[in-house]
């Protein structure tokens, strides 16, 4: 199994470019909020009051969650069960926010994306993945940018969705999420001894994908 990390701060691109080059390349995508909402969707489900933290992590032990592709879709299975559809509703997000911060579930989530990466090519991106999730990832890559062309980023995809923002404000709230997630007590962000470092500041979507999948050529 061939297992790709891409870590680094809010705004950089990670999900985006990670989802294209799984496509690309033919790998999985483990995307690790659907698996939080998966966990979720199990609660709701099985009657647990989700702030109810022992209860919650006393239900971890039932959970099995893996993420395959049909047709090039992605496909969640809980526990045998396509939930696919069901995990994108309001309700199962809003307890995904809840459940997520317990370290029974926290702990569940890093057995079974460890358990993915063993039998499929994988493709993961966060801010432990290559430091902490999968210390042994054939790739690591820590994609980064400067604050302010994150910044701009997110104000202009708020821009496309109607929303104004404040660039100023934008850039104060990124830079105190990285202050906050480098910071951390568990799995704190940074950049691991083998990482290659990739800074996207000046370089366009398509520009990191070729960037990426050329490294992956060379090791594969």
């Amino acid at each position: 199994m061939f297992n790709i990390a891409i870590d680094g701060p809010a705004g950089a691109g990670k999900s985006t470019i990670a989802k294209d080059i799984a496509k690309r390349i033919g790998f999985v995508y483990v995307d690790t909020g659907a698996m939080f909402r998966s966990i979720a969707l199990y609660m709701l489900n099985n009657k647990v009051d989700p702030n109810d933290e022992a209860a919650v992590s006393k239900e971890c032990p039932n959970l099995d969650i893996t993420i395959s592709y049909l047709d090039g879709e992605q496909q969640v299975i809980l526990n045998g069960e396509n939930v696919s559809k069901l995990i994108r509703t309001e309700e199962v997000g809003n307890t995904a926010s809840i459940v997520a911060k317990y370290q029974a579930v926290r702990s569940k989530l890093l057995e079974l994306q460890r358990a993915l990466a063993a039998k499929e090519n994988v493709i993961m991106d966060g801010r432990d993945i290559g430091s902490f999730v999968l210390p042994n990832a054939d790739l690591k890559v820590y994609l980064t940018a400067s604050s302010h062309e994150r910044a701009r980023r997110r104000v202009a995809q708020l821009a496309e969705n109607g929303i104004t923002a404040d660039f100023n404000e934008v850039e104060a709230d990124i830079i105190k999420r990285d202050e906050q997630d480098m910071n951390r007590e568990i799995a704190p962000l940074k950049q691991a001894d083998d990482a290659v470092l990739v800074d996207s500041s000046d370089m366009s979507v398509e520009d990191v994908i070729n960037k990426i999948i050329s490294l992956y050529e060379e090791r594969k």
